[in-house]
């Protein structure tokens, strides 16, 4: 039987607070876009999701589409709730979405009124839950007005089949809009979970962080680690059938052996911070307190613990970041 680590909130993992909402998030959410579904080895993704747990990990970020096949990932954390977490569950937080490819026909995908109600029911039978802590609107739809999906949102506040609400790859003006009836309806609207990293700044340039800061909205950041291209993986050079995820896509114009020049450039401002590139890659995104938690996923206990010790280190010098800036501007 799971026994939670009695010092899991002994302060190794930072709880920041979603703009002025009561939503609070370790500084680092646990992710299960990849390696966790039908294939993954059932005791090794528990053994890694109570790792997070005990390490003050206490968020848990999925999606309707996460997996092999869609549902594939909340069907194993729903397993791994039942059997270990579900003591836990006024600790935890746990946030699904609804947009991308779920199911066939025209309501497997996108934020009509029915897409988004009939997937959090699907998704809150397939983790055995009566309730998620966030549910997003997964991407703008560009053919349902956005009132009917704020107000579909709202109404699964109502339902009390979630506590707050989050839209995710929404730019600025889809941010907008939509606060608008957020605000009307009174629903309340927290997160809008984003695709941000060191190489991947669009959500700066587009303004849409500057209308949450504004609004008293955070974001979570997903992606941090550009695909594995903020590690030490590539130093060395990028392969030519490296994948980037669609959101980062931008970041791979400049050609891969410019972006690996910058990438070792980079990585010597983190060897001497005493840290690995990827530790200093989250630790750059948390010293914006916009920033309410950023989502990573891991395949290794290690992998996890590694990054874990970011949050040792969010403060950065003037002169390292306008180093980190020069490097990125190139």
């Amino acid at each position: 039987m799971y026994l939670a680590d009695e010092n899991r909130y002994d302060g190794r993992m930072p709880v920041r607070r979603a703009g002025n909402s009561g939503l609070q998030l370790p500084a680092v959410s646990f992710g299960m876009w990849h390696n966790f579904g039908d294939d993954a080895n059932y005791a090794d993704s528990e053994k890694i999701l109570l790792k997070a747990f005990d390490s003050g990990i206490f968020s848990y970020d999925l999606a309707y589409n996460y997996g092999p096949e869609s549902g594939a990932a909340e069907q194993l954390f729903g397993q791994i709730y039942q059997a270990d977490l579900k003591p836990y569950r006024d600790e935890l937080v746990i946030t699904t979405k609804a947009g991308f490819h779920m199911w066939p026909g025209p309501y497997g995908q996108m934020s009509s009124r029915k897409t988004l109600m009939t997937a959090l029911d699907n998704s809150l039978k397939r983790m055995g839950l009566d309730y998620v802590d966030i549910f997003y609107s997964h991407r703008f739809d560009p053919d349902t007005n956005l009132e009917e999906t704020a107000m579909a949102l709202d109404d699964l506040v109502r339902s009390g089949k979630t506590l707050y609400v989050g839209i995710s790859n929404y730019n600025n003006a889809q941010t907008q809009e939509i606060i608008k009836y957020f605000h009307e309806f009174h629903t309340p609207f927290v997160v809008n979970q984003l695709s941000y990293n060191m190489l991947n700044r669009e959500v700066e340039e587009d303004g849409v962080l500057d209308t949450l800061k504004t609004n008293n909205v955070a974001t979570v950041a997903y992606g941090p680690l550009a695909e594995g291209l903020l590690t030490n993986r590539y130093l060395g050079g990028i392969p030519e059938d490296f994948q980037i995820h669609w959101s980062s896509t931008a970041v791979m114009d400049q050609g891969r052996s410019a972006l690996t020049q910058k990438l070792n450039q980079l990585n010597e401002i983190a060897q001497n911070r005493d840290q690995t590139m990827a530790q200093m890659a989250l630790a750059w995104l948390l010293k914006d307190d916009v920033v309410a938690s950023v989502v990573t996923g891991a395949s290794k206990v290690s992998h996890l613990e590694d990054n874990l010790k970011a949050v040792q280190n969010t403060t950065f010098t003037t002169d390292e970041l306008d180093q980190i800036e020069k490097i990125l501007h190139a």
